[in-house]
């Protein structure tokens, strides 16, 4: 009689996986035939026929549990390979047996992760690749520009004393814009990665504010723009890193000058609680609404034409947002087109 050879091959495996319920079942047999021997008179033949029938009995029973485990080791196999391979596209189609329902629960735990992974991937790569062409953008402008003015200086305009100067400051313009950009790269790339330290310690905010519209003052002359300053208590005190939190004030000071042809620019500061409200208004061009959700994405520009002829990296708001974050706050925007613009956000005090 001719042997079934898959038949043969799937009961060695299903006893290969029952294996492990072996010790299980091998004390209760013993017991058993040790019961047997005690307590009944059994001849010779008798009791290898028991132990032929229990020995019979723990193969079945491994045999068949070993089927059992092996069909769902292989149902879970499967699974895991259609996870690792993208075979999937939602948990509902992940299903084991009813025995098995936390672990279902777990695998499908685990898909959703790894989607979520692979979603996350793909963004950052995304996100990458955009970084990488806004840099070689932002770097090619001034960088052309400064090569442009030199050629024309090298092939003469040196000798032109109605010219000559006028280039050279012009390139110094563009080399101190490279400058900028370089810095700010620096800046938000050492803030996402985790390596710029803070320094907290509390400090005095209305001789802060006062300093930083000193500074702003003959900028804001230029355009005929007015810095005002609500009351701001004397003794009022905040608690941050006083150098990343003035970075904060000149980019949001630098935007809202650039962007007001006439009218004010206001720095409110009002207490609340342990809180410290600060706002800077502005009666600018305003951002339409369709573009606030977006404005501290880096290199995002509201206008990308005014953007660059009034200056600026792209990178002052995203900046502007990381370093408040890592003060455990959020800055908030409010802003309507032709009527200005409010950047507000809180501060520990």
């Amino acid at each position: 009689m001719a042997i079934d050879l898959k038949t043969s091959s799937d009961f060695k495996e299903n006893f290969s996986f029952g294996k492990i319920y072996f010790k299980k079942l091998i004390f209760p047999l013993i017991f058993v035939f040790l019961f047997h021997i005690l307590f009944y008179d059994l001849s010779l033949a008798t009791l290898f026929f028991v132990i032929v029938v229990l020995i019979s009995f723990a193969v079945i029973i491994v045999t068949y549990l070993g089927s059992i485990r092996r069909k769902e080791i292989n149902q879970i196999k499967d699974i895991i390979f259609k996870i690792r391979e993208n075979k999937f596209n939602s948990p509902d189609e992940i299903s084991l047996g009813k025995h098995l329902v936390e672990l279902e629960g777990e695998i499908k735990s685990m898909f959703l992760r790894t989607q979520n992974d692979i979603q996350n991937l793909k963004k950052l790569e995304q996100v990458r690749t955009e970084f990488l062409g806004n840099v070689s953008h932002e770097l090619r402008t001034p960088i052309f520009a400064i090569q442009g003015f030199i050629e024309t200086l090298l092939n003469g305009a040196i000798d032109d004393k109605r010219v000559n100067r006028s280039f050279l400051e012009k390139a110094g313009i563009h080399t101190e814009n490279l400058n900028n950009l370089l810095n700010d790269l620096i800046d938000i790339s050492m803030i996402e990665s985790g390596q710029m330290k803070m320094s907290f310690r509390y400090f005095g905010i209305a001789e802060f504010i006062t300093g930083i519209i000193d500074e702003f003052t003959p900028l804001a002359d230029e355009k005929g723009l007015e810095i005002r300053c609500g009351y701001i208590k004397p003794t009022l005190k905040i608690f941050g890193d006083r150098n990343r939190l003035k970075q904060v004030f000149v980019n949001l000071l630098q935007n809202a000058i650039k962007y007001t042809d006439t009218g004010y620019i206001e720095i409110i500061c009002n207490e609340e609680g342990k809180l410290c409200n600060i706002s800077i208004k502005d009666t600018g061009i305003g951002i339409p609404e369709v573009d606030l959700e977006r404005i501290f994405e880096r290199f995002y520009r509201v206008d990308k034409a005014r953007s660059r002829a009034v200056g600026g990296t792209g990178l002052g708001l995203a900046i502007v947002k990381h370093i408040l974050e890592a003060h455990s706050s959020k800055i908030e925007v409010k802003s309507e087109v032709n009527k200005g613009t409010e950047f507000s956000f809180k501060l520990k005090k």
